[in-house]
């Protein structure tokens, strides 16, 4: 079932309150903002996006096309901010590590369960290198901490945010153009990767200085996957509300796909086989042991939601999914 996001209205709720007086007051510009984590000297910036349309999906003539990548609509998104890169590990941890968060874990909060292995596999993780191998369900649980924490509503892209967003005003197939020669400058892949994620910002940001939106780690977004989604996606904001546990959508390849994978249009669906490892019963519902190429980066829609539109939200996508991958 398609819901629009766009109905969602200012208020100041849960304040850690100079943290949402700082970034009250860069919503009042518009502007790039760069805010810290509770209690901690770790910093992430948001880059604004304006409202616009744009064609999503692909044309039937691009190399490299799938199926479920059409047909194109035109779509029109409004503004919202969005992280300038992945979420890193030195930021996700804040929310993981009772050591590093220094604020109370609200009443019906909890942490993610340790991970029974190293979920980076020995290619980084302090100093700047994107969380990793989460659910769906652990990235949203540091969004609803983060809102939280900041009285700040941040949450995952929808996926035609993040199109959006990734595209930066182009119509082709990677944002800088339809040949791949430059993919090397703006995204860590199988040609340039060595197998391995990188430090996020080390190459180019596209035209909105949006850093590492192809390839290092794909990123999930708020989506339900579904093959048939731009036959029936709406005009203004469209998301495919989750109806089921699995699959969800993910976004922008990584650092072990070919160029084709990291086109703006690509698409791929969640898979509980990135879990099989795992050997706990159940298995975690945070973390999936076989999938060091996913993590995720955070939006703030420019229409705040009231407190109870927000916490309806959480309770929406969060709350009723618990074991969604």
């Amino acid at each position: 079932m398609m819901k629009q996001l766009t109905t969602l209205a200012l208020t100041g709720v849960l304040a850690h309150s100079v943290l949402a007086q700082s970034a009250s007051n860069a919503a009042t510009a518009f502007t790039t903002y760069e805010t810290k984590l509770p209690g901690t000297d770790i910093s992430f910036k948001m880059v604004p996006i304006e409202g616009g349309s744009f064609m999503i999906g692909s044309p039937a003539t691009e190399k490299g096309r799938a199926a479920d990548e059409g047909p194109q609509q035109k779509v029109t998104i409004s503004p919202f901010w969005m992280g300038a890169h992945e979420v890193t590990f030195d930021e996700y941890d804040v929310y993981t590590d009772p050591e590093k968060d220094k604020t109370p874990m609200p009443d019906g909060m909890t942490r993610p369960s340790p991970p029974y292995i190293d979920l980076t596999l020995g290619m980084g993780k302090s100093g700047g290198y994107p969380a990793n191998s989460m659910s769906q369900y652990g990235a949203l649980m540091y969004c609803r901490w983060l809102y939280i924490n900041t009285g700040i509503f941040y949450r995952l892209p929808t996926e035609a945010e993040w199109e959006y967003a990734c595209r930066a005003g182009a119509t082709t197939a990677w944002p800088f153009g339809n040949e791949a020669g430059a993919l090397k400058d703006y995204a860590w892949y199988a040609a340039n990767s060595e197998g391995k994620y990188h430090k996020v910002g080390e190459l180019k940001p596209n035209a909105w200085g949006l850093y590492d939106m192809l390839g290092n780690v794909a990123e999930w977004t708020l989506d339900q996957y579904d093959a048939q989604f731009l036959e029936h996606a709406g005009a203004k904001d469209p998301w495919n509300k989750p109806t089921a546990k699995t699959p969800r959508t993910i976004k922008g390849g990584n650092y072990q796909d070919e160029p084709a994978q990291l086109r703006a249009a690509a698409r791929l669906k969640s898979d509980p086989e990135w879990n099989r490892r795992d050997p706990q019963i159940p298995k975690s519902k945070w973390w999936n042991a076989d999938a060091p190429f996913i993590g995720f980066r955070i939006v703030r829609p420019l229409q705040q939601p009231t407190k109870e539109e927000a916490e309806q939200f959480f309770a929406d996508v969060l709350d009723k999914y618990k074991g969604a991958r």
